[in-house]
């Protein structure tokens, strides 16, 4: 029972039950207003006005904290490992194989959506009456996908440049130990901080949880069901057969794996965000056998580009809203969605709004689905991205082990110890 009460995987699933109990039954404690204050706005930015309530002030404030930490362990790791790795030829190969695979299994997953998507037809007989009235303005605006605008909004893929630019000159300096001295006591102080900031964990999943049921209400999620359930079964078989043999390819089991990150599992069930379990999944996958270059390499840039979750719910998003307003798509239709979505989906990470504007872009381009179509998911948005911040997130740890696997960086012994 002692072993129970101080685990912290125990405190944050007693957080998201809580918050799902305050949000159904005491939405007016979620709901209850924080007045702004200037140390606030520092914290959180500009995305919280005014009157915002303490459920949503709880949840994005531990976000917000852990986001703090994600770019200098991303730069200190990078580059850590680019000076230790000493071969940039060997640094441009792992980072080249990344991208192929980042391609190639978002792609399948996209793939996947829309059969799917197309067998059930979850589109099929939802009213499309409750979108008269709605405002879809600010995803109207969406523009095209423009790869100058994603690097500028994406601090992440920023980080990750300047940490392999540094990564190679010191590598090839003459200070090369003394460099490595004074990086790696920094990276561990860091590492130490961040360990203590995760113990608030359930305090932002509570928080995540109760603002969701308690502005949407379970009730809301109803209309759209048939949906939800379509998307969550998909990304359930995308994980359970499409990830699952890529691992398989290697010998290692996939329950195994989301057994032994379960806590982080849950802390991005419970915040709506893989960002908020970025650093500590950096950490344990080290600790897995994964090697520290390919795990700064290609974590980070998998939460660029290797966005599996988000792709699965674009796809399928499509073919609901053409299936809801009765338009008949044609193969040529079909394909074009899936090349355009291709493109599209990369930016989901790195613009505002994410999956909504990427969706508006798409619908803008194929030019046959009503634009007010968003109105039918802007209720249940919230509830499924839960399912695509998992999905993205166990689709980066694996891309990670078949990555440092493929390389010859992966350490059996010790992925059997923590196993």
């Amino acid at each position: 029972m002692k072993k129970l009460f101080s685990n912290l995987t125990f405190w944050v699933l007693v957080a998201i039950v809580a918050g799902i109990f305050v949000g159904q039954f005491v939405p007016e404690f979620a709901l209850y207003p924080v007045l702004k204050h200037p140390w606030k706005e520092r914290i959180l930015g500009q995305d919280l006005e005014l009157g915002v309530t303490l459920s949503e002030f709880l949840g994005k404030l531990f976000i917000s904290i852990i986001k703090l930490f994600i770019n200098p362990i991303i730069f200190l790791t990078i580059t850590l490992g680019i000076i230790n790795m000493g071969s940039l030829k060997k640094v441009g190969r792992i980072g080249i194989k990344a991208l192929l695979y980042f391609e190639v299994v978002s792609t399948f997953a996209l793939i996947i959506g829309v059969i799917i998507a197309l067998v059930i037809q979850p589109g099929h007989g939802v009213a499309t009456h409750i979108t008269e009235g709605g405002d879809v303005s600010k995803y109207a605006a969406g523009k095209g996908f423009n790869w100058i605008h994603f690097f500028k909004e994406n601090s992440t893929l920023q980080v990750l440049v300047v940490a392999l630019i540094a990564g190679i000159a010191f590598s090839n300096s003459s200070h090369r130990q003394k460099i490595i001295a004074t990086i790696l006591p920094v990276a561990k102080i860091i590492f130490n901080i961040m360990h203590k900031v995760m113990l608030l964990a359930p305090i932002g999943a509570f928080g995540g949880m109760a603002f969701t049921i308690s502005k949407y209400g379970i009730g809301s999620l109803m209309p759209l069901a048939k949906l939800m359930g379509t998307i969550y079964a998909t990304m359930f078989i995308f994980i359970f057969v499409v990830l699952w043999l890529i691992l398989k390819h290697y010998r290692i089991s996939i329950l195994k794996l989301l057994k032994y990150i379960r806590e982080e599992m849950l802390v991005v069930l419970g915040t709506s965000s893989s960002e908020a379990a970025l650093p500590s999944l950096m950490e344990k996958l080290e600790r897995m056998g994964c090697s520290k270059p390919v795990v700064g390499l290609v974590v980070p840039a998998g939460y660029s580009f290797n966005l599996d979750g988000t792709t699965i719910y674009l796809s399928m998003s499509m073919i609901f809203l053409a299936q809801a307003f009765h338009v008949h798509l044609s193969f040529t239709q079909v394909f074009s969605i899936i090349g355009i979505l291709m493109v599209t989906s990369k930016g989901a990470a790195g613009v505002t709004g994410s999956g909504f504007v990427v969706l508006a872009t798409t619908i803008t381009a194929i030019k046959v689905i009503p634009m007010e179509g968003l109105v039918l998911l802007l209720g249940v948005d919230r509830f499924m991205s839960e399912a695509r911040a998992i999905t993205n997130f166990i689709g980066n740890s694996v891309a990670t082990i078949w990555i440092a696997n493929n390389e010859m960086e992966f350490d059996r012994k010790k992925m059997e110890e923590v196993f």
